[in-house]
């Protein structure tokens, strides 16, 4: 009897750690599946990362390749492209209802700002995931047995913000360097934050870190758009009002969807 209770512990343990070793080396296409079914529904444009590479192990990890595309309406080839994202996870996290990330660094993003004066791509990707998680409220797309997520630190350097911007006068475009984003304690071990809203709120850390470059770089920007006004065949004198005013709605896409 006792015998053939510890052979069954035995196959009991034995199945366990076959299952531990088939989620271990399918964790990365589990990874790379979720981001690209959970993040179009959530953003409402292409979401698509080109791997991951993840061990259990170390905790340790790396994204390569994620790419966000724009909304409907927009010309440019995409939002946000990052070529590399290495990650720390606690281990012993894994298996837990909030997965503890000690790190996440993103180097070189690479941002594209496409506004004209009825709005921009960013604050429209934004607008859309708000409104798919409650505007930071309580999340409606979240169940209860889904993982939460605990960032120690994230930090994003090195990146750069590719700007067309559309008027009346023109179009005008450029790359910015992007402001070092730097974000700490998103979560806590005891209420973490669904992936949602760890992804809403970075979105909208980026968004005001590539409208700071932008609106940072206006007089600039607007230089451009003057000197394509004075190209317009037609207007004499007159254009400085029209130029002021097609700078003052530059400024004004920032705070339109």
């Amino acid at each position: 009897m006792k015998k053939l209770i510890v052979r069954i512990l035995i196959g009991v343990v034995a199945l366990v750690l076959v299952a531990l070793v088939v989620i271990f080396f399918s964790l990365n296409s589990i990874v790379k599946k979720s981001v690209e079914t959970v993040g179009p529904k959530l953003t409402k444009v292409d979401v698509r990362l080109g791997s991951a590479k993840l061990s259990p192990f170390s905790g340790s990890g790396q994204l390569t390749k994620l790419f966000v595309g724009n909304p409907e309406g927009y010309k440019t080839p995409s939002a946000i492209q990052m070529g590399d994202v290495k990650v720390g996870v606690e281990v012993g996290s894994l298996f837990s209802n909030t997965l503890a990330v000690d790190e996440v660094n993103i180097q070189a993003p690479e941002i594209t700002f496409e506004g004209s004066l009825t709005g921009n791509n960013l604050s429209k990707i934004l607008d859309n995931l708000e409104a798919a998680t409650g505007g930071g409220k309580a999340d409606p797309t979240a169940k209860k047995s889904d993982k939460k997520f605990f960032v120690k630190d994230l930090v994003m350097k090195g990146g750069k913000v590719n700007v067309s911007i559309n008027t009346p006068l023109g179009d005008k475009g450029g790359t910015l360097a992007l402001p070092e984003v730097h974000l700490q304690n998103i979560g806590s071990r005891e209420n973490g934050v669904t992936a949602a809203e760890l992804t809403r709120q970075i979105l909208q850390q980026l968004l005001a870190s590539a409208t700071k470059a932008v609106t940072e770089n206006l007089p600039n920007l607007g230089k451009g758009v003057q000197d394509i006004g004075k190209g317009l065949p037609g207007l004499g004198q007159g254009t400085t009002g029209q130029v002021d005013k097609a700078a003052q709605g530059i400024k004004d896409l920032f705070k339109k969807k």
